[in-house]
């Protein structure tokens, strides 16, 4: 059996001994202030027949034809005999008073039997009956108790009152014999609570402890499939109803496991149906800019392919020198390249994202977007003012999603900016994108000069499919896939304004830290493995 200080055996076995003890030692007390009430009491009816005895001595030894008591002087056999019977009695002392208080004799203890047995004797022939009187203090058995005990009583002749009796007892020696018998017993009472102790302890072990340690091996030990046949074992107590419930209860826990494991497989397929939704959203999203980029590029692709038509005219024409024709060919080649530079800028955007995050830098990104929308007639009134502060601009993402970002951000700028009519009579703007470092991420600002958004607006901009354009010239889409690309990235998005003073979306984004792992916290590597 092994014992620790913080099992339970060892609580139950402090517990046990102290309740055991504590009973025995208050049963204990009980019983030595009854027995010394008892002895007491029986020394006070030793002295009553001792009074007696002395008194009957008294009168036989002297009474006057009046009824006056005498006695005897100290060597008389009288005074012999009272001797005698108190030694025989265990008292200490005696005195006799005749009927007027006049004190005839004393023996004994003479030196503690003065004034308290004279008035007590005294006391006696005035109320005319006997009694027992305490003096003094003193240490008894278990606490403090009377030292003496007196008893009188008055000696009566044919009715009359001749004289009083007191006899004196000292109590120290009773305290002494009953403390010596109260160490016997206190030893009693500790190997009884040894006893009983072990005793108690070994039927609380096989009744509770032993049990409640099986309980605890078996489901320590219990393993997933497993039965729990074998605790129908246990007898129909408290203990059987706690192992059977365990086992309803271990029961019912297989069963929500199971039905767990269903639960999650449901939403793992409902989490890949939404990431298929969200990526669809995004494609639907970039081929709707993508559109709108055509329309522009077509636009300003006529500009340039008309010029290299000119040129290829006057070249057939063969009224060209060589050293024009160099030119011209240089002038169509220029063209050419402008052309190509816009549809591969258009195409690059257009290719669906790998998903893949990699070390990318935000001006960069901030440049290339913006070269992107120069050439639309859209912004043709709008100035694009780059003050680009950040000394730190490296992230961990896909590059083609902040892209995304950037352009719808844009785009809604200069439609915010643009106002109504053919391009050329709409009325133009500025754009301004700060950046800065803010700890350990960058802040990009995009600060545009439009009529703003009211208030009431302002927090539903990134809702889905919540738009203020009108029907078919916006989806609703562009913020809300803005806020869950930079989310997704570890970052957040916010958007300031006020009608007639502009709109300033402001978008902080976590800062690459090479020596910390790809990513500088836990949603940036959410990104990356929903990249992969």
């Amino acid at each position: 059996m092994r014992f620790s200080f913080y099992s339970l055996r060892t609580r139950i076995l402090t517990h046990l001994a102290f309740l055991i003890l504590s009973a025995m030692l208050l049963i204990n007390v009980v019983m030595v202030k009854l027995a010394e009430k008892d002895l007491v009491a029986a020394r006070a009816r030793a002295g009553r027949l001792l009074v007696h005895a002395v008194g009957q001595k008294a009168i036989d030894s002297g009474l006057s034809a009046r009824g006056a008591l005498f006695l005897p002087g100290p060597g008389s056999r009288f005074t012999r005999d009272v001797r005698r019977l108190l030694h025989v009695a265990g008292f200490s002392g005696c005195i006799v008073l005749d009927r007027d208080g006049v004190r005839l004799f004393r023996c004994g203890d003479r030196e503690k039997a003065g004034g308290e047995g004279l008035s007590a004797v005294r006391s006696t022939l005035a109320r005319k009956r006997s009694s027992v009187d305490f003096f003094g203090n003193t240490w008894g058995v278990i606490w403090f108790g009377p030292r003496w005990m007196e008893v009188s009583a008055p000696l009566r002749v044919d009715g009359r009152t001749a004289g009083g009796v007191t006899v004196r007892a000292d109590l120290i020696p009773l305290y002494c014999s009953m403390r010596k018998s109260e160490k016997i017993v206190l030893l009693y009472v500790v190997l009884n609570t040894g006893v009983l102790v072990l005793f108690g302890l070994h039927l609380l072990s096989r009744v509770v402890v032993r049990p409640i340690y099986r309980l605890l091996r078996i489901t320590e030990e219990f393993k997933e499939g497993e039965t729990l046949s074998s605790l129908s074992d246990f007898s129909p107590n408290e203990i059987g109803r706690l192992s059977r419930s365990l086992q309803l209860m271990l029961k019912r826990l297989e069963e929500n496991k199971a039905e767990l494991k269903s639960h999650i497989l449901s939403l793992e397929r409902a989490n890949r149906e939404i990431k298929n939704a969200q990526e669809e959203i995004l494609r639907s999203e970039k081929l709707a800019s993508v559109g709108r980029l055509a329309a522009g590029v077509a636009h300003e692709i006529g500009n340039p392919i008309g010029i290299i038509l000119g040129y290829l005219d006057l070249l057939k024409g063969g009224d060209v020198e060589a050293e024009q024709t160099r030119d011209l060919l240089e002038r169509i080649e220029s063209e050419v390249t402008r052309v190509n530079r816009i549809i591969r800028q258009l195409l690059d955007f257009s290719r669906p994202a790998t998903g893949t995050p990699v070390e990318t830098g935000v001006h960069d990104l901030i440049l290339e977007t913006a070269g992107m929308l120069e050439p639309q007639p859209m912004m043709a009134r709008i100035e694009v003012r780059p003050v680009l502060e950040a000394s730190e601009d490296r992230v961990w993402t896909d590059p083609s999603q902040l892209k995304q970002v950037f352009l719808n951000i844009m785009l809604n700028a200069a439609d915010a900016m643009a106002g109504e009519g053919a391009p050329e009579d709409r009325k133009g703007g500025t754009l301004t994108i700060t950046t800065r470092n803010r700890g350990n991420a960058i802040e990009v600002r995009f600060r545009d000069t439009g009529r703003g958004i009211p208030a009431s607006e302002l927090e539903h901009i990134f809702d889905p499919f919540y738009t203020t354009k009108e029907p078919g010239k916006g989806t609703g889409l562009g913020l809300a896939v803005c806020y869950r690309i930079v989310d997704a990235m570890g970052g957040t998005i916010r958007a300031e304004s006020a009608p007639g003073e502009g709109t300033v979306i402001v978008i902080d984004i976590p800062l690459h830290a090479p020596e910390n792992g790809p990513a500088v916290n836990d949603r940036v590597v959410r990104a990356e493995k929903q990249g992969k």
